[in-house]
Formats: C-alpha cells, structure tokens, sequence
C-alpha cells in the first residue's frame, strides 16, 4: 500500500494506491492551513490505514535531500520527513513528471484534442501545466520505456511574440527583475496580463482570480479579459513550440493542470496553436505535432501511484 501525493503551491492532494488499482481515499488539503508538509500528511494519515511506503510528486527541483518548493514557502528534508512518518521508503520526484507519468495509464475519455498530429512513440513527449507556477517535464524513450525528466523551463525568460506582449513585458519588469514564463503563463500571470491590458488602456477591472478572468470572459461582457485569455493561450502555445524545438518532441505536446481545465470553455485554441507553428523554418516540423489536454482531476496522484523507481545500472 502506497501513500500518493500532489503537492503544489496552493494545494496538497494526497491518497492511497495499491498495485493496479486507482488512487482512492482522495483528499485536498489547502497548503496555507498547514505549518509544513509533515502536518498536513499526518492530518490525511489521521483518516485512512497507515501504508509503509510513499512517493511524493512536488512543484519544485529535486535535487537531493533538501526539499524547497518554487512557490510556497514548505521546505523539507526527505531522510527527515521518512524518518518521522516511519515509511520505509519515501520516493519524491517533481510533480510534471508525475503529470507526464500517468499520459500513458489514462483512458481516451480524460484526454482532449486540441490539434490534431501524428505521434511518434520512439520521440520525446512534452508535457506543460500552468498552475499556480509553470511546470514542464519530458517524457523520454528509453529502450522501450518512458522515463520522466524534470525541467525548471518555467523560470526561463519571456520572449514576447508582438508589440502587446512586449509593453507587458516592460510593464512587469518595473516590478520584477527577471521576468519569467511563469509570470505570465500562470494563474497569477492571467491575472497581471488581464490588469496589465487594462492599465494599458486606461481602465481598471477588478479581478482578483483567475476564475474571475474566465467567468467574465464567458459572459461576453468583459473585452479585456477576452483579450487577456487570447494572449495567455498564444503564450502558452509560443512556450510550447519552443519547448517542443528545444528536445524535439515528435511523441507529442500535452497540456495539464487545473487552470487550464477551468479555462477550456473559453480560451482561443486558435491562438494556442497558431502561436505553436510559427517558428519560421520549423512551422512545418510543429505542424506535424499532436497537442492534447489532460483533462483527469489530481492526474499527479495517478502518475505518482505508477511511478516505478528506475533500475541503476551495475
């Protein structure tokens, strides 16, 4: 029996798995409630049996023992937290590897075509979540199996596509001094994009989440969010086709996380996959590459329960 875990900037999912079955006992913990991640595991534990073993996907780089999430202020060490808990193993690995792990467990009806592509299987996968950050991971063939590999490409530096995109630029770096991807492609990021068009125009709009860009959206009445949900999806699609150049990924683009669960009413697919192509002498390569949408709930807890530790060599 395995404890499986999400753990973002905003929310801690956590649930049981065994082996070949779904992730069961699913709770959300909002992370702000909790001093640091072994709280809030033992208060999930406090409701369901005690399972030896875990893994542990989580919106941050790991690089060794010490755990330091991009955009929460939980850090921990793994030994400390497997010790405490009394697991006999405690596995953490990023959470769009984690995203990226379950693509091939999840069944047609909880993945949606957004561009239509021929999928090579011997080719990497990209795999691209805004959320409360930007998280990106490959997923790469490796004789025959698919192996995730994490990346921090959402704290790489914005490259704007035009002339709005790039006064937004100049707009945010009066408040940040690197402006990154995920200052833009991220729930936050709608957000500033939406007030930063306002500004822009000489208007202010009270929006306050990101579910408030794409409620007004929907309802016809608000031109700016509009505009903000067109430029947020040419961003992503732009951030995708580079991403796509960077590692060559034939096997595919996926886009996951709940942001955009919740914007696929109303965001501009054309725009999205316009903004992909147009990379000049590329656009043809890009043209050929499927782009599809997670469209599970706590995919991560699916991806974390399927994990399998790779074998090290002798």
């Amino acid at each position: 029996m395995r404890l499986v875990g999400d753990i973002g900037g905003t929310n801690a999912r956590f649930a049981i798995a065994e082996p070949g079955t779904q992730p069961y006992d699913v709770r959300k913990l909002p992370v702000a409630q909790y001093p640091s991640l072994l709280e809030a595991v033992e208060d999930y534990l406090s409701g369901v049996p005690r399972p030896d073993e875990a893994v542990l996907a989580v919106a941050g780089p790991v690089l060794g023992d010490e755990i330091t999430f991009s955009n929460s202020a939980w850090h921990f060490s793994i030994s400390d937290v497997r010790r405490r808990l009394g697991l006999r193993k405690l596995v953490v690995i990023n959470d769009l590897v984690a995203q990226a792990l379950c693509v091939a467990a999840l069944p047609p009806d909880e993945i949606g075509s957004l561009k239509s592509g021929t999928r090579d299987p011997q080719e990497a996968v990209l795999v691209i979540g805004p959320g409360t950050g930007l998280g990106v991971a490959f997923l790469v063939n490796n004789a025959g199996t698919l192996v995730g590999r994490p990346s921090e490409a959402g704290h790489a530096t914005f490259a704007p596509m035009d002339r709005v995109q790039a006064e937004i630029l100049l707009r945010l770096q009066d408040q940040y001094a690197h402006v990154s991807t995920e200052r833009l492609l991220s729930g936050s990021g709608l957000l500033a994009i939406a007030k930063t068009l306002a500004e822009m125009n000489g208007q202010i709009i009270d929006v306050q989440d990101p579910r408030d860009v794409s409620a007004r959206a929907a309802a016809g009445k608000c031109p700016t969010c509009l505009e903000a949900i067109r430029i947020f999806s040419s961003i992503l699609g732009s951030t995708a086709g580079n991403l796509a150049l960077t590692l060559l990924t034939g096997g595919g683009v996926i886009i996951t996380g709940g942001l955009c669960r919740g914007l696929r009413p109303v965001w501009d697919v054309e725009a999205l996959t316009r903004a992909f192509i147009a990379k000049g002498r590329f656009s043809s390569y890009l043209d050929g590459i499927p782009i599809d949408q997670i469209l599970r709930p706590h995919a991560g807890l699916l991806g974390a329960a399927v994990y399998v530790e790779p074998r090290r060599s002798v």
